[in-house]
Parts: C-alpha cells; sequence; structure tokens
C-alpha cells in the first residue's frame, strides 16, 4: 500500500521495505561482522556483483541495508549508502569519483570541514574552484573542459546562502556535470532535490535525520537521474553492472570498502528510529526560527540577522521557491559595542554547543570556533563577522526561546 503522508511514509518504512522477522516493526540490530554462506559458490557470486547479500560488514549488513532503503525511499532515489559521519561520506564520495587532473567547482560558502577538504583534494592534483553559487552566471563561466562535478549546499552555514538550485541544475544536465547537493539543512520534508535536478544527495545524518543528538551518521543517495555512461572515471570492473547504479558501486567499492569509513549497525537502527519524526521535529523548528527572527530583527541591539525567511535576505524569493519551509538554522550580528561572550554566557536555555538539527536550541560564537582555522580574510569573504553567533532552533516552546534571548540581550 502506497501512502500519502510524508510521515506516515517514514513512520512505516521500517516494517513495510524491510519486513523485519517475527512481526517487528523495526530491523533489528545486526552485529555479526562476518556471515557464512554453506556453498562458496554464493559468496564467490556476492563478491564478484552477481549476487545480492552480505560478505562482510564493512561494506553492509541486514542493519546498514535497512537504513539505506529507508533514505533512498524517502528522497525517492535509486539506492543509497550510509556511513560513519556527514563527512565520510562527503570525502568518500569525492575521492572515489575524482581523480588527478580533474576539476571541481565547490560553492565558496561551505562549511568550515568541507572548504578545508578542499586542500587536500588540491593536494592530490584535483583543481577546484571557489564560485559564489547564489548566481548560475558565475557557476557556469567557472566551467571547463575537466569539470567533472559541482558541489554545493542548499542552504549555506552559518550565514544562510540559498544556492541558485534550478538554474545550476538545469546546467549541469545541459554539460552532462555530475551536481552534488548537500542538503543536511533541507531533508526531503523541506526540498525536493529531484526536482532541480540533483545527481547525488550528499551530507549529515547526524543532524535532522537522527535529530536528537546522539548518533553520528552520513549518506549519499543517488536519484537517478545523472547519465553514468557520461562520466569518464568509472573503473571499467564496475561496467558489467547496469548503468545507473555504477555511481554508487563506484563508491561503495572504492570509498566505503577501502576507506572504511562505515556506519556502525547500532547507529544505523538509532537513526532509523529518530527519521521518523523527522517532520514534525522540522516543522516545529523552523516555525521557532522565524518567529525569533523576526524577534531579533527588530530589537535594538542586534545589527543583522541571516535567515532565508526574512524577507530581505538575498535569496528569500528562492528559498520561497524551495523550500516548504525556511529552515532551523540562523545567524545574527550584535551592534559594535556589545560582547558575543558576554551575552552567550547570560543564556539559561540555550546550549553552547557546535551541532544542528538537535530537539534543543544552540548557540555559538562563528569566528571563534567552527570558522577559526580558516582565517579572517576567509571570514570576511564569507560574510561571516567577528561578532556574528549561529543559531540552530530546537523544538521547545517559542515563549522560553524568545525570553532566554531577550533576557540575554537586555543584561548587555
Amino acid at each position: 500500500m502506497e501512502f500519502k503522508g510524508f510521515t506516515t511514509k517514514l513512520v512505516h518504512a521500517d516494517r513495510l521495505l524491510n519486513q523485519p522477522q517475527d512481526g517487528a516493526v523495526h530491523q533489528p540490530s545486526c552485529n555479526s561482522v562476518l556471515f557464512e554462506y554453506k556453498r562458496v559458490e554464493e559468496l564467490v557470486d556476492i563478491f564478484q556483483g552477481r549476487q545480492a547479500g552480505h560478505a562482510y560488514s564493512r561494506q553492509s549488513s541486514g542493519s546498514i541495508d535497512a537504513l539505506q532503503n529507508m533514505l533512498s525511499h524517502m528522497e525517492g532515489g535509486i539506492g543509497a549508502l550510509t556511513f560513519a559521519s556527514g563527512m565520510a561520506a562527503i570525502t568518500t564520495s569525492l575521492l572515489s569519483l575524482l581523480k588527478q587532473g580533474d576539476h571541481l567547482i565547490l560553492s565558496q560558502f561551505l562549511f568550515g570541514n568541507t572548504n578545508s577538504f578542499a586542500h587536500t583534494l588540491r593536494g592530490f592534483g584535483i583543481e577546484v574552484s571557489l564560485v559564489d553559487v547564489t548566481d548560475v552566471t558565475l557557476v557556469e563561466a567557472a566551467i571547463k573542459p575537466n569539470t567533472r562535478a559541482v558541489y554545493l549546499e542548499t542552504i549555506a552555514n552559518p550565514v544562510t546562502q540559498v544556492a541558485d538550485l534550478a538554474a545550476i541544475g538545469a546546467l549541469c544536465a545541459q554539460k552532462g556535470i555530475l551536481y552534488m547537493v548537500d542538503n543536511t539543512m533541507t531533508p526531503a520534508y523541506l526540498f525536493d532535490a529531484k526536482e532541480v535536478q540533483a545527481s547525488l544527495l550528499v551530507g549529515s545524518l547526524t543532524k535532522y535525520i537522527a535529530g536528537h543528538g546522539h548518533v553520528l551518521g552520513g549518506a549519499v543517495i543517488d536519484t537517478g537521474l545523472y547519465d553514468w555512461t557520461r562520466f569518464p572515471n568509472i573503473n571499467p570492473a564496475y561496467q558489467s553492472q547496469p548503468a545507473h547504479l555504477w555511481g554508487l558501486i563506484q563508491i561503495k567499492k572504492k570509498g566505503l570498502r577501502d576507506m572504511g569509513g562505515c556506519l556502525t549497525p547500532q547507529s544505523a537502527h538509532a537513526i532509523s528510529v529518530g527519521m521518523e519524526t523527522l517532520a514534525l521535529r522540522l516543522a516545529r523548528s523552523c516555525e521557532n526560527a522565524i518567529k525569533l527572527a523576526n524577534f531579533l530583527s527588530n530589537h535594538e541591539k542586534v545589527a543583522k540577522v541571516y535567515y532565508p525567511g526574512l524577507c530581505d535576505h538575498p535569496q528569500h524569493q528562492l528559498a520561497r521557491q524551495h523550500f516548504k519551509h525556511y529552515g532551523g538554522i540562523m545567524s545574527f550580528d550584535l551592534k559594535p559595542g556589545y560582547d558575543c561572550f558576554a551575552f552567550l554566557n547570560s543564556l539559561k536555555l540555550v546550549l553552547n554547543a557546535t551541532h544542528l538539527g538537535d530537539t534543543r536550541t544552540l548557540a555559538i560564537p562563528v569566528a571563534h570556533t567552527i570558522y577559526y582555522e580558516m582565517g579572517a580574510e576567509q571570514r570576511s569573504k564569507m560574510g561571516i563577522s567577528d561578532n556574528m553567533i549561529r543559531l540552530s532552533l530546537g523544538i521547545e516552546d517559542i515563549d522560553d526561546i524568545v525570553d532566554d534571548f531577550a533576557k540575554g540581550l537586555d543584561a548587555l
């Protein structure tokens, strides 16, 4: 039976897609590292891709397959792979698909760790261009004959720039370029990645998908829209399989298997349970975010609020076009003369913590923590001031959240 509602589908996905034994509504955690086959021919067929099955839990297990099925179903994809963290998913995918002499276009607004990884790629002989992805003409101008992929985030962290998603998707489709979209901030409940012709969805499961700050994970999901026969780097050994699977096969073999950033069965189980309330939590976080953004934007001690839901946000119309809600993260600058440390230390409800997508509201001084290594010059290019505070809105009652911020600002 095909259900219409997003949450209905997620709540029942595990039992219907994966059909656990004994009437269980969740796939049990499979803690075996190895898998026995009575006939060695079966094991050989699994190794050589002629038969579905598990050879070793670093590559797959029943727990991992169950979560991957749910993620692919949620995003309308043809398959998914899971990893030990979002960064493992990102780095593994790029290293598996790119080689020396290739060119990669990255958003210049990428999260600090992903941005840092660009330097690692350059060290491997992969050319990287950092581009303002809010303007498709700048992306088009950066394309070269050896451009293999464009990688961006839907909503950037922490300044909340929104990429020109549909226009870039159309450009990549026209040029035959792989379009990799990090939708950590906007999972399927908020954003339909297939509408903008995304090829691969890459990102963190730690944040909104799992949702409770208790488990790490990452994923790559193939939307089925990219023609892998146009991608020149596929290993000939994998081309005996159906062409639409080439990308995931190469990431699984060269990345997950060879690099080893695998998700544990226990983590997979925790993430799959957290997914069930994704829409409920996201809706509440987004509702809280727009209300707090309006409060802060009208406060006399706040210089600027960065949130796509505000009408004065540079990409507000793009956000309205693509997202069901405007997301649960924002940033703001205190006016000159006010100490962001003093403000953060005065908060009673809000946690000073580096995380996103939690049930709790979180705050962090950006320049001094997650973007400290980047240096002042690069922070300035990204629009990050020394007084910027990033927030991730939780699901608490909005009156309590606003009251905490009001008292903290009044104390300055």
